[in-house]
């Protein structure tokens, strides 16, 4: 493949080193290189695994990073073209990324074996020397007695499972015994429902519905159609080796304190609920609860998270954008105008990417592939990002039937193609800046990214470096993509559902009672210690709401919207009034409407306020807290006291009548 070197240097510096056998005859300069306590980028990863070892060798595996410019670059039609295209992979390889932590699952090898038959009593006899198993058989029809009761049988059906590998709970109804006579055919007894079980392993043989949501995602739930004995082999000795400790990647970081699922039994935000396919979040008072045991790693709730709580892990969002930073800067420095970026997963995206360029034409040279866990995790923050920095338009590959629900990146893509679009960084001949690719087929693939139309890049591409919590970035990289866009506008209004916008005060409602600055979460809504006043921050509105859900006037309404003048400007006040000051000592406590409103409103028209001694008691409503106690003490006032408000008695019976 062709290979320029002057492209590739004028972008990563100095240090590069060519050659023909880096894992053969030229090995030793492999070593050489690692041994300089310098960063060693290998453009090679199909013989990683040597030079990981001869890393490891030098201690210096943490200073090794390994791209691929041989599929996704040199084996191309256009791979003459590519030089921008190499040095953009090898910059963006070096790129540091945090390592993500880890839970882990405990398996004493307790199993059930779900079924309705003797494909679940066989099964469960060939896992006996493996696991602690029990036959549970829902609805069963004709069954043969086992020979022996060396492993339990009962009947039962599931009507309810939670829990993954190593803790799993099922509530299960008509569960029964096997009657020790049974003969020809296996019965049961009396019957009750409401029994639980627990258990470390579940493998259903039913062939009906499965026991959970994304059922081929849960840790230790095994499902196959009994009808398919090669499918109950694999699950069988998958089962079988599900004994022990076993870790898993924390997909998602969260952050309780940053939640706007509730606040005083109100709900808000219900993005993650929405989109997670598996069950793992569940609300938890005023925030959600993620089960990392659960999480099977798509990301949608991170991609739709507004205030950053829950954050993918895999990598941080502020190192994916870092890694885009350096992607698309390494590809402008070395000659490269408006790329396309190809996000990917390793799963399915990179095999699709190596057989097109093994029996196709390859990749574009001006499309970067940028692989990631999972597609489904990617934010509207990393795609802003990119629009900013200089790509031409974002493609998201996805399967032709995707593993994890795309809703929510479906969702994501076409409102900041829309804001894209808005901003003019459009196609000129049209055509979408941000859109998915639905194929398992390579050719297909190759087809769509050649003659896809290219969006027109920021004239001059941003450079900020994102660091931080990821609303903190979100927010930057969205003014970012304002700033260097082609033609600017100051507002883009938005579908519902967007994670920004504005709200709609209706100010002649509003009491300031400040119910809604006690919701709100991101402190978009504040009020002033010194005055009556309540003034909004549209960049920190992050649309869960909890303002309109909590205002007791029915006063606010949610406007989803981009207002880059808006974000730019100071805090709007949205309300204002004149304080009433306390006649006592002079404190403002309160708004001067509201103290005259309740005044009118029961002087002369309650027994408590009528009369002299009303008088001192509306006294009492013109005065702060604190003076409103002394007052009330001076005053003696007990309404217990008064003749208008006295229990009634017998004894005012009978005076009543002897008058």
């Amino acid at each position: 493949m062709p290979l320029d070197t002057a492209a590739i240097g004028k972008a990563c510096g100095g240090g590069l080193q060519t050659g023909d056998q880096f894992c053969g005859r030229e090995l030793e300069r492999v070593r050489t290189a690692m041994a300089s306590e310098m960063p060693v980028t290998v453009s090679c990863t199909l013989k990683a695994p040597l030079f990981s070892e001869v890393a490891e060798e030098m201690g210096a595996e943490d200073r090794v990073a390994f791209a691929n410019i041989r599929e996704t670059a040199g084996w191309s039609a256009e791979a003459a073209a590519a030089g921008p295209k190499m040095a953009a992979l090898l910059a963006a390889a070096a790129e540091p990324v945090p390592s993500p932590t880890s839970v882990s699952f405990e398996s004493q090898g307790v199993a059930l074996v779900y079924g309705r038959d003797e494909v679940a009593i066989e099964a469960a006899q060939r896992l006996a020397d493996h696991l602690d198993v029990t036959v549970l058989l829902s609805r069963p029809g004709e069954v043969a007695p086992p020979r022996n009761g060396e492993i339990p049988v009962l009947k039962g059906t599931v009507r309810g499972a939670t829990g993954h590998l190593g803790a799993f709970s099922l509530a299960i109804d008509d569960t029964a015994l096997p009657l020790p006579s049974s003969r020809r055919v296996l019965a049961f007894g009396p019957a009750r429902d409401g029994a639980t079980s627990t258990c470390d392993i579940v493998v259903d043989l039913t062939g009906g519905a499965p026991l959970f949501p994304a059922h081929e995602l849960r840790s230790g739930y095994l499902r196959a159609d009994p009808r398919d004995p090669a499918a109950v082999e694999r699950v069988l000795f998958e089962a079988s080796h599900l004994v022990g400790t076993f870790d898993k990647t924390r997909f998602v970081d969260f952050h309780a304190e940053l939640c706007a699922h509730s606040r005083s039994r109100i709900t808000g935000c219900t993005r993650c609920l929405d989109v997670c396919p598996t069950g793992a979040i569940a609300p938890a008072g005023d925030h959600v609860a993620i089960d990392p045991h659960v999480c099977a790693g798509c990301g949608s709730c991170a991609s739709v998270c507004p205030t950053g709580a829950a954050a993918y892990a895999l990598p941080p969002a502020d190192a994916l954008m870092r890694r885009l930073r350096t992607l698309l800067a390494a590809f402008h420095k070395a000659g490269g105008t408006a790329p396309v970026l190809l996000i990917h997963d390793e799963a399915h995206g990179a095999p699709l990417i190596d057989a097109l360029a093994r029996f196709g034409d390859g990749l574009p040279a001006d499309v970067l592939p940028v692989p990631v866990n999972e597609v489904t995790q990617v934010g509207p923050e990393a795609i802003a990002a990119a629009l900013a920095y200089g790509a031409g338009g974002v493609r998201f590959l996805v399967r032709d039937k995707p593993k994890h629900d795309i809703a929510a990146l479906v969702r994501n893509a076409a409102r900041f193609d829309a804001v894209a679009q808005a901003l003019g960084y459009g196609p000129a001949e049209g055509g979408a800046v941000v859109s998915l690719i639905e194929t398992d087929d390579p050719d297909a693939l190759g087809t769509a990214l050649s003659t896809g139309a290219r969006g027109t890049p920021a004239p001059v591409p941003s450079g900020f470096r994102p660091d931080g919590e990821v609303r903190g970035v979100l927010r930057f990289a969205v003014s970012e993509l304002h700033h260097a866009a082609p033609r600017p506008v100051d507002r883009v209004p938005l579908d519902a559902g967007a994670p920004f916008g504005g709200l709609d005060v209706k100010a002649e409602a509003c009491t300031l009672c400040h119910a809604c600055v006690g919701a709100c979460p991101t402190g978009a809504l504040a009020d002033d210690p010194d005055r009556p006043r309540l003034t909004f921050a549209e960049s920190a509105c992050v649309q869960c709401g909890l303002c309109a859900a909590t205002c007791p006037e029915d006063a606010i309404a949610l406007v989803p919207q981009l207002d880059f003048a808006a974000w730019a400007a100071p805090r709007r006040v949205v309300k204002e009034e004149e304080p009433f000051d306390c006649i006592a000592c002079g404190k403002p406590f309160g708004t001067r409407s509201t103290i005259e409103r309740v005044i009118g409103r029961l002087q002369d028209r309650h027994w408590m306020f009528a009369g002299p001694a009303g008088e001192q008691r509306i006294k009492a409503l013109m005065m702060c807290d604190t003076c409103r106690v002394s007052h009330v003490l001076n005053q003696g006032f007990d309404p217990h006291t008064a003749d208008a408000n006295r229990p009634r008695t017998s004894e005012d019976y009978f005076r009543a009548r002897e008058g």
